[in-house]
């Protein structure tokens, strides 16, 4: 670890031999020490031994303004990139990627452009979360104790949901399962019109709706996958 002020003035030979031989030891270990050089120049090297990171300072040598590199791994003897590096092109310009990482909740949101590192239980998350396939984290639940015949229910989940009703009997109409994007169009399931218990089985997309019609009672239970 060395630093020195490179500039040397006129000086006899011994102690410019001296002076000289230090420059170089700051040069040859990048200026490095726990706290910045006292001297600096555009695009000087500093290998800052607190941190570990070699930086470089910038081209306007602004004052305690330095451009961090990478860190050096002392114990490993490794380089390592630093989180969130921007990649850009050979003229400057920003590719709209970083090496870093990003929050699981900006994964799952799936709406970033942010390209980035991510690991496979991001990756995860985040098709779990903006996936629409029917059965994908849903759990079957007995929903007959809040369900009722010729009520209307519209899916607010998120995702399709799959629906099952089993019943018997005809009162006055076809008994039918019946969905509907708006509520007020329906498109009907027919149940066969006699008293032979059948089930009714079928998906609601999100945010449509659905309801059974024209049966006399629920008999084999009411159940919504989602």
């Amino acid at each position: 670890m060395s630093q020195a002020v490179p500039d040397l003035a006129n000086q006899l030979s011994a102690s410019l031999r001296t002076n000289l031989n230090l420059s170089l030891k700051a040069l040859n270990s990048l200026n490095s020490g726990v706290s910045e050089p006292t001297y600096s120049y555009a695009n000087m090297l500093w290998y800052d031994t607190s941190s570990n990171i070699l930086k470089m300072k910038p081209e306007d040598n602004a004052a305690g303004q330095w451009i961090s590199i990478g860190y050096f791994d002392q114990s490993t003897d490794t380089f390592k990139i630093l989180d969130d590096t921007v990649v850009t092109t050979a003229a400057g310009v920003d590719t709209d990627g970083i090496i870093g990482d990003q929050s699981t909740a900006t994964w799952q949101a799936g709406t970033g452009t942010t390209e980035s590192l991510v690991s496979p239980a991001k990756v995860k998350a985040s098709v779990e979360s903006n996936s629409v396939s029917v059965g994908l984290n849903q759990t079957w639940q007995d929903v007959a104790a809040s369900r009722s015949i010729g009520t209307s229910y519209q899916n607010t989940t998120g995702k399709p949901i799959f629906v099952s009703v089993s019943g018997y009997g005809s009162s006055g109409g076809v008994p039918m399962a019946q969905v509907s994007v708006d509520g007020s169009t329906w498109i009907s399931v027919v149940w066969r019109s006699d008293a032979a218990a059948n089930t009714a089985s079928f998906v609601v997309p999100n945010n449509s709706y659905y309801r059974i019609v024209n049966l006399i009672a629920v008999s084999g239970g009411w159940a919504e996958l989602r």
